[in-house]
């Protein structure tokens, strides 16, 4: 505290004793007076700062100060002012970015303002209380002064400081803990510290000294939760005086750490919450507003520090993830099997692999920076360019070009090669050139070919297979009929002829549906020849025909309803025929097989339904391939070794059923087993 200096004898003479309370009376009365001319007369000095009036801040504070040190000398107590005004004062405007001379010349405007308001109203004190007046303003100005240039030095050497500090820093949680050694190195009563950043909505510890609060490092708090939590949801400072016993904080951490003053800011960078940081002390039960703006200055230095720091760190980690890509496709470069090039706007070879270097017979240094003009054939450039001009015209992939190998690439001659050429982009979305692939397919090709080959050789066996032995087939049947007719033959012989005649049948059958599997693979589709029919009709005639082959099993038939359309009937009764086949193969030999034809409107559905053995669930998804089949797969009265069916007969239903724009369905349970087929009328 400055010392009063002694006043000369001359004024204590000259001067009333009552006039320095007549002063002081003086200024209670115009005290709303003054300090309106004072906001006015410094609005000059704010306007610069805000574009608005300027605020009052602790002016009153200040004039009724100096009010009631009048008012007390008059009665014999000392002159002084309280020390309390001016440092706050000097603190806020220090806080505020005033200059040293703008905060002098706030208390001159406030003189100017009282001494015009006694001329105003004709009050001359005498010279002594003016003295005494311009002694109390002078003491405000010498301890704001004092006070705003100790806090400057302490405030700059902090800042200082902190700024060698995040130069040394090699990472975010090193400069944490720099910041926070400095903050409890600048205030003797602070005993603990601690940042808080926001990560993923939430608040997390990532540095904290003193007091085993290193133990809440990691720690998560959610915004509005907490101490921390208030503070950056109000996004301003929050002051709690006793820690320890506050209702609030009980429960956390802070609680148990014996603390009593808890002061905590904000971290903002413009509207955006960067995170909050707060201090701690077990020995004062308040900061001091000295404390609070010091603590509040170096947090506002700190969050632009952790701010660049995070960019930096955003920066370090984008730059190694780029550099692993780049790796990444150096690697993918180098070892593809596949040729690989990039090329920019102008068509020049930006990136290449050895493979498709290999491939243009040229080292992968001759073709960077040079226009694929330049390295290819003249003919092959003059066939590619078009391509590659087309995809960067309109963005879009050129599709995939199958080419063999030119004539001016010895090296590579007979291979055959598949490129595809696409637009490359910066992840904007600019355009930055074209890329291209070249791949070998000739052993693609080869064994395409030989596939082919196979596939073409196997159908026109079964064709040739099919055709000729019809007529060998055809002998054996008639003859066989010939024969069940003849009279004199014992059982034996009779039972002989019925098998070689059911045989003949079976193996007509079988080459009906290798012909139809062989017009369907090379033809397209099974032909069908629609007229208008009575399905019910088609199928009772099948059913009495397989009824004469198969005497000893019991097929039944229900029909429900309208069976009129067009269909073809041959490839009906094929159809019907071969599911009858299939439930006879599978089916128990003691139960019957029915069949049912039913009207569903627009369609009619054909259904054969046997008892036996559910079908395996894993066979479901392939029961209507060609030559898949079930090993038991076999004709009832043939026994064990008797022949196998090739597993056509339902593939053929289902190529049949589509060729009539309609489907079939299979469901097979413990209960048994149903096809049904959907028969769309045609035109009515």
């Amino acid at each position: 505290m400055l010392e009063q200096q002694p006043r000369p004898q001359a004024w204590e003479s000259a001067r009333d004793p009552e006039e320095p309370h007549r002063l002081g009376a003086f200024l209670r009365a115009h005290r709303e007076d003054i300090l309106a001319d004072w906001r006015l007369s410094a609005h000059a000095l704010h306007s610069r700062r805000s574009g608005e009036l300027p605020v009052l801040d602790h002016i009153p504070a200040l004039l009724d100060g100096v009010t009631e040190a009048l008012v007390h000398e008059a009665h014999g107590i000392p002159l002084q002012l309280p020390s309390v005004i001016s440092d706050v004062h000097a603190l806020a405007r220090l806080n505020q970015g005033f200059g040293i001379h703008e905060l002098t010349y706030e208390y001159s405007v406030l003189r100017t303002c009282i001494l015009r308001r006694l001329e105003a109203s004709a009050v001359h004190p005498a010279p002594g209380t003016l003295l005494l007046l311009d002694e109390l303003l002078d003491q405000a100005v010498t301890r704001s002064v004092l006070s705003y240039s100790r806090l400057r030095e302490r405030t700059l050497n902090a800042l200082d400081r902190m700024m060698q500090a995040a130069l040394e820093s090699p990472d975010l949680d090193t400069l944490l803990h720099r910041l926070l050694t400095l903050l409890m190195e600048s205030a003797m009563q602070v005993n603990s510290a601690t940042i808080l950043l926001r990560e993923d909505g939430m608040l997390r510890v990532r540095a904290a000294m003193g007091l085993d609060a290193e133990q809440t490092v990691g720690q998560r708090v959610r915004i509005g939760e907490c101490f921390a939590g208030r503070v950056a949801a109000e996004r301003k400072p929050l002051a709690v005086r006793s820690a320890s016993t506050d209702p609030l904080l009980k429960e956390e951490a802070l609680g148990q750490l014996g603390l009593h003053a808890l002061y905590g800011v904000p971290l903002l960078d413009g509207e955006h919450l960067v995170g909050v940081a707060y201090m701690g002390s077990r020995t004062a039960y308040a900061f001091s507003e000295a404390d609070t703006l010091l603590f509040r200055i170096m947090v506002s230095r700190a969050t632009a520090l952790i701010v660049q720091a995070q960019l930096r760190a955003r920066e370090q980690a984008a730059r190694e993830e780029m550099q692993r890509s780049l790796a990444m496709i150096d690697t993918l470069l180098a070892t593809s099997p596949v040729g690989i090039a990039f090329l920019d706007r102008e068509l020049r070879y930006l990136r290449i692999n050895d493979t498709l270097a290999s491939i243009n017979q040229l080292p992968v240094a001759a073709h960077l920076g040079r226009p694929i003009q330049e390295v290819l054939p003249p003919r092959v450039a003059q066939q590619l360019v078009p391509i590659l001009r087309c995809v960067l015209e309109t963005g879009e992939p050129s599709g995939s070009f199958e080419f063999p190998t030119p004539p001016e690439f010895s090296r590579f001659q007979g291979h055959t090669w598949l490129a595809s050429y696409y637009p490359v982009r910066f992840q904007g979305g600019e355009l930055m050139g074209v890329g291209c692939i070249v791949l070998d397919i000739t052993s693609h090709k080869q064994a395409e070919q030989a596939l082919e080959q196979a596939l073409t050789f196997r159908e026109q066996l079964l064709a040739v297979l099919g055709h000729d032995l019809r007529n060998p087939l055809g002998a054996i049947g008639a003859s066989a009929f010939l024969l069940s007719r003849a009279e004199g033959l014992s059982e034996r012989e009779r039972q002989a002829v019925e098998r070689i005649r059911r045989s003949g049948a079976r193996m007509a059958r079988l080459i009906d549906d290798i012909l139809d599997f062989a017009r369907s693979r090379l033809g397209g589709g099974i032909p069908v020849t629609r007229q208008r029919m009575n399905m019910e009709e088609v199928c009772r005639t099948t059913l009495e025909e397989l009824q004469v082959t198969f005497p000893e099993r019991q097929l039944l038939f229900d029909v429900h309803g309208h069976t009129w359309g067009e269909w073809d009937p041959d490839r009906v009764a094929q159809v019907l025929s071969n599911l009858v086949f299939n439930a006879l193969q599978h089916g128990r030999e003691d139960t019957p097989i029915r069949t049912t034809l039913r009207d569903a409107g627009d369609h009619v559905l054909l259904e054969v339904y046997n008892q036996g053995e559910p079908i395996p669930e894993e066979l479901l998804p392939r029961l209507f391939d060609p030559f898949k089949r079930r090993p038991e797969d076999q004709r009832p009265h043939e026994g064990r070794s008797g022949a196998r069916s090739l597993g056509l007969g339902l593939h053929i239903v289902r190529q049949i059923a589509l060729a009539h724009d309609g489907d079939v369905v299979v469901r097979s349970d413990p209960q048994g087993t149903s096809f049904t087929v959907r028969w769309p009328r045609g035109a009515k």
